[in-house]
């Protein structure tokens, strides 16, 4: 890693990545580091949010790694507490952390898991983005990572695709909410990408086949450096294999 310059395309900028200490979020953080943003990040794993954290830092920008349980307002809150009091805003949001469930069929899928999986790429995705929207300012930036399963249907995973069928359409609800505020709202869509989530959704998927989480970093970078009055909206990205 080497230090990040002062003409790099996002000096100065502060980005709030949650899950942004492994596969697609921590990819996004580094990708950001090296554009010269500052980073705030969080997880509910605090020996690998601060791991994370210590390898941003070596970017040579500000990092700050906070604890954050999405589903728990009052965590999202305690998590904006700090984040204020190091950075007193937040440019770019990048509502990343998610979770899945086993392949399991309607009949068969534990209300626990139903719960747990709506709460955090749902909920959490509402909390966090109500909690920021103070500290956001035209020009600002927000990124929800959906998954292509926001717009497909996958067999075995109603409450995964469920959750983020609703992330899309609080989305785009979003965006025309600020759009007069100058705060752009991109929906995130890759496809299968080599992260510890298919140790959950499909074990056995063919990772060769994958995406890896820098290429979805890179997408997100080359949409947040557009000029201010342009966007991209929906940012879907997938494997050249297809869907899998």
């Amino acid at each position: 890693m080497s230090r990040a310059a002062p003409e790099t395309r996002l000096h100065g900028r502060v980005a709030l990545i949650t899950g942004g200490n492994r596969g697609i979020g921590l990819a996004i953080a580094h990708a950001l580091a090296a554009e010269g943003c500052d980073l705030i990040i969080t997880g509910r794993d605090q020996s690998l949010l601060k791991k994370a954290g210590r390898e941003l830092a070596r970017w040579g920008i500000r990092v700050l790694a906070e604890t954050c349980d999405v589903r728990d307002s009052g965590s999202v809150e305690a998590m904006f507490t700090g984040a204020k009091k190091k950075f007193r805003r937040v440019d770019i949001l990048i509502n990343n952390a998610g979770t899945a469930h086993s392949n399991l069929k309607v009949d068969e899928l534990p209300i626990e898991d139903w719960k747990r999986v709506i709460e955090t790429n749902l909920t959490g995705m509402f909390l966090v983005t109500r909690a920021a929207l103070p500290l956001m300012k035209r020009g600002g930036t927000i990124v929800n990572n959906l998954s292509i399963a926001a717009t497909r249907t996958f067999p075995g995973s109603s409450a995964y695709n469920a959750s983020k069928h609703g992330a899309l359409g609080f989305t785009n609800t979003l965006r025309e909410e600020l759009r007069p505020k100058g705060i752009r709202v991109i929906a995130l869509m890759p496809g299968a990408t080599d992260t510890d989530i298919w140790n959950t959704l499909w074990p056995e998927a063919p990772r060769k086949k994958m995406m890896v989480p820098k290429t979805v970093a890179t997408a997100v970078v080359n949409a947040l450096v557009l000029p201010a009055n342009s966007t991209v909206e929906e940012l879907a990205i997938l494997p050249s294999a297809g869907t899998l």
